[in-house]
């Protein structure tokens, strides 16, 4: 089963980004990211466990981030411009109050073109691992501070940062830390267990 479909042509890959947003408004019962040459990647839709556990890391983001008010929490349906070109949704993201103050309101309406301090990719049953550590390398080399792989069939977390080889962190009966680009912020691993 595959778990994105990719398009290109001459007219897909000139679209410039107001363009490319249009088309997404307009096409909006489908989830799209855009590459760095233009090409559109379709995304298909998770099954029930990705959906659910990808909803607990939400939770857990959000109920840290009311306490400490220091930014603002996306889901998966959140489309950001990076710098290279590419249009990416992470399965969970948070922007500092600090990035959010550069960005319009009109802006944020849209697809900002602003890089969160933090992204969670969750792997799915038809997620291939080589596309999406290329994915968390782009984050990386885009501007995010901090990003989680997380594997919920081998019960891994592949944390990567800026200027750092990634670490892996082995076994679901932990939790991992936000560190100082999410002080206090501790995801309990365990609510993800397959």
């Amino acid at each position: 089963m595959l778990s994105e479909y990719t398009i290109g042509g001459k007219w897909v890959e000139s679209m410039t980004d107001e363009e490319f947003y249009t088309f997404c408004v307009e096409n909006e019962n489908i989830k799209f990211e855009r590459e760095p040459d233009g090409q559109i990647v379709i995304m298909s839709p998770t099954g029930f466990n990705t959906g659910r556990r990808n909803a607990k890391i939400i939770v857990q983001l959000s109920n840290w981030n009311s306490t400490h008010s220091l930014g603002e929490v996306v889901d998966s349906d959140t489309g950001f411009y990076l710098p290279n070109g590419a249009m990416r949704n992470p399965d969970a993201g948070w922007v500092s109050n600090e990035r959010l103050a550069s960005i319009s309101k009109a802006e944020l309406e849209k697809f900002p073109h602003l890089v969160p301090d933090f992204i969670i990719e969750l792997v799915s049953k038809s997620d291939y691992p080589k596309n999406l550590d290329a994915k968390m390398k782009e984050w990386i080399n885009n501007g995010c501070r901090l990003g989680w792989l997380i594997d919920p069939f081998n019960e891994t977390v592949t944390i990567y940062s800026p200027g750092r080889e990634p670490e892996v962190i082995k076994g679901f009966d932990k939790s991992v830390s936000g560190g100082a680009v999410l002080p206090g912020f501790e995801l309990d691993l365990k609510e993800l267990k397959v």
